[in-house]
């Protein structure tokens, strides 16, 4: 399992429409909200999901 926390910048498998695939995680518990750190939408996905979709943590 990978290990991420509040404020980790993590890459998704998909890259958002806007571009890019970095994202930071803004909340995290049973869902995750994440925001894009270029366009700054937020998106949240419940953990299983969120773990299917994560390719890499950049940054704890």
């Amino acid at each position: 399992m990978k290990e991420y926390k509040l404020g980790s910048i993590v890459i998704m498998k998909k890259s958002h429409p806007c571009g890019t695939n970095e994202w930071e995680i803004v909340k995290t518990g049973a869902d995750i909200k994440i925001q894009c750190c270029n366009c700054k939408r937020i998106v949240m996905l419940n953990r299983i999901e969120f773990n299917k979709k994560l390719k890499k943590v950049l940054k704890y």
